[in-house]
């Protein structure tokens, strides 16, 4: 009976044990819950119908700190292929030097004081459906420690694998469109906007004639820096576009200058600019308004301050016309991207509280800055800084909207000339986002090379106007929610360095003796059982 019993436990054990061989059971216990996936990452994984190859090309002897970048980087890769088909190994560098990849040059003191210079390569390579796409893992924000920029980074894992699945899953690729015919931003001056864009789109540029669904085959306009108005056609034809659901990425000055006399004379006026777009910013929610932004928090440029012509002393100082705008961590557009800046731009406004629509400042200035209405005039012999004017705090120079968009032509006639369309009261859910400046967005040339955007020659310092542009035209053609994945929060725990280095010995002490005395205390109460027990 009993041996039967015992038969009849073993047989349902080892049925139990296959029945159970398939079923993963996986619960996060950290407290930022950073090992669960959205649901928008796992929808992405479901749609793979052949299995996803992925090499980490970050390898060979790494810092603790790029060590941990790595491990959370396959235990993401682990968790992203229990819910779709994934494998991952690790490449070297040799695959990254052949892929053309920049490696990123480490330098760290060692303990007895030399100098360590160590290069890796933190991309990693996607692959399915013979189609590839290599992807950063660092992300480097200006003004940030390594260990807050490695963080910034596991944090965005995520996010990065999933807009990578999310480029290669895409059969066509879809199109946006650089607005022109009002003085914009010509094709040279956003070619590097353009160049980081086309990696996602295709990217067109064109007029709006008297078709009022013209712009309907675009998931994006991108208005960059117009100098002359909008015609009532035109603003007939984008506030439909914008019913329809479409975004717009408006970069808009408030105030109007001249570069050329600048450079050339050394001042020039500023006086308000006449857009026609104010009665269609107000129904959308926002003001640009025509006021000079200035920043204690800026550039510097080289100013000759010698008072002999032929002995010129170049010195560089504060340009408070070139703030370096803040930016958000609330917004995903702009959460992890360092500081971008801008030059002789105008502020924008809030209006409309009761109109339903969610409104996120996006870039702000410091908390020394201040304004200065138009007509005003800017003068480069007079760079004098009266700090105690600079009392304003967190003007804001950007800001999206999202919702059901009001029209301005609800109760308006069609202009004369265009096809007239069904009026609405609303218009479908979208986003816009308003730039109150197009500089932010133009790039400068050298040697007939293109420099990067948000590239200052005179500090050779790179700021974030890229990847704020980039994030700002993927937020507005983000339909799957793949944006919301950036605001993903790792909480940074580190050790504290200079206690663990004035303690270095006694921690080494307590772990190697405490585990020596452990054991001892155990086998000690073993012999002591034993010996109350047997020895009676």
């Amino acid at each position: 009976m009993h041996l039967r019993n015992a038969v009849i436990a073993i047989v349902a054990l080892v049925l139990a044990n296959i029945g159970l061989y398939r079923v993963v059971v996986r619960q996060d216990l950290t407290a930022d819950k950073r090992y669960t996936l959205s649901r928008e990452t796992k929808q992405q994984m479901a749609q793979l119908t052949e299995p996803l190859e992925v090499s980490i090309l970050l390898d060979g002897a790494l810092n603790a700190g790029f060590t941990r970048l790595k491990k959370a980087t396959e235990e993401t890769l682990e968790e992203l292929s229990y819910h779709g088909q994934l494998h991952y190994h690790t490449g070297s560098s040799d695959e990254a030097e052949r892929l053309g990849l920049q490696p990123t040059v480490i330098h760290e003191r060692t303990r007895d004081g030399r100098t360590a210079q160590t290069t890796v390569y933190p991309f990693v390579r996607l692959t399915y459906k013979k189609r590839s796409i290599t992807l950063p893992l660092l992300q480097n924000q200006r003004g940030l420690s390594g260990e807050e920029n490695l963080n910034h980074s596991i944090e965005n894992l995520e996010y990065t694998f999933a807009e990578g699945i999310h480029t290669l899953l895409k059969e066509g690729t879809e199109r946006i469109a650089f607005l022109e015919g009002h003085g914009e931003l010509d094709e040279k001056s956003v070619y590097d906007l353009s160049l980081a864009l086309s990696r996602y789109f295709q990217i067109d540029r064109g007029i709006l004639g008297t078709d009022p669904e013209a712009l309907n085959a675009y998931r994006c306009v991108i208005i960059a820096d117009p100098e002359t108005a909008f015609s009532d056609t035109d603003k007939y034809i984008l506030d439909h576009y914008i019913m329809q659901g479409g975004s717009i990425l408006w970069l808009v000055n408030g105030i109007r200058f001249s570069d050329k006399m600048l450079q050339q004379e050394g001042l020039t006026p500023v006086i308000a600019q006449e857009l026609n777009l104010t009665d269609m910013f107000f129904r959308y929610g926002v003001r640009i308004n025509a006021a000079l932004v200035q920043d204690l928090q800026c550039l510097p440029i080289p100013v000759d301050v010698s008072s002999d012509p032929t002995q010129p002393n170049f010195q560089p100082l504060p340009w408070t016309y070139a703030p370096l705008l803040l930016t958000s961590e609330q917004s995903p557009v702009t959460r992890g991207v360092s500081q971008v800046f801008g030059s002789l731009m105008s502020c924008i406004d809030a209006v409309g509280g009761e109109d339903g629509l969610m409104k996120t400042i996006l870039l702000a200035t410091s908390t020394a800055s201040t304004m200065t209405q138009a007509p005003a005039e800017v003068d480069l012999s007079d760079l004098t800084v009266e700090r105690d004017k600079f009392r304003y705090a967190y003007i804001p120079v950007a800001m999206s909207v999202e919702g059901a968009f009001p029209s301005l032509y609800t109760h308006r006639m069609a202009p004369e000339g265009v096809k007239p369309l069904p009026a609405v009261e609303r218009g479908k859910t979208t986003r816009q986002i308003f730039v109150a400046g197009g500089s932010i967005a133009r790039n400068e040339w050298q040697h007939g090379q293109p420099l990067p955007v948000g590239y200052d020659r005179y500090t050779e310092t790179l700021f974030g106007n890229r990847d704020f542009l980039v994030n700002a035209v993927l937020y507005l053609t983000d339909d799957c929610g793949l944006m919301a994945l950036r605001s993903k929060n790792v909480t940074l725990r580190l050790l504290n360095d200079r206690r663990a280095h004035d303690k270095l010995t006694q921690f080494q002490l307590i772990s190697l003796l405490c585990p020596i005395l452990l054991i001892s205390l155990i086998g000690l109460a073993v012999w002591a059982i034993r010996r109350k027990l047997y020895l009676r």
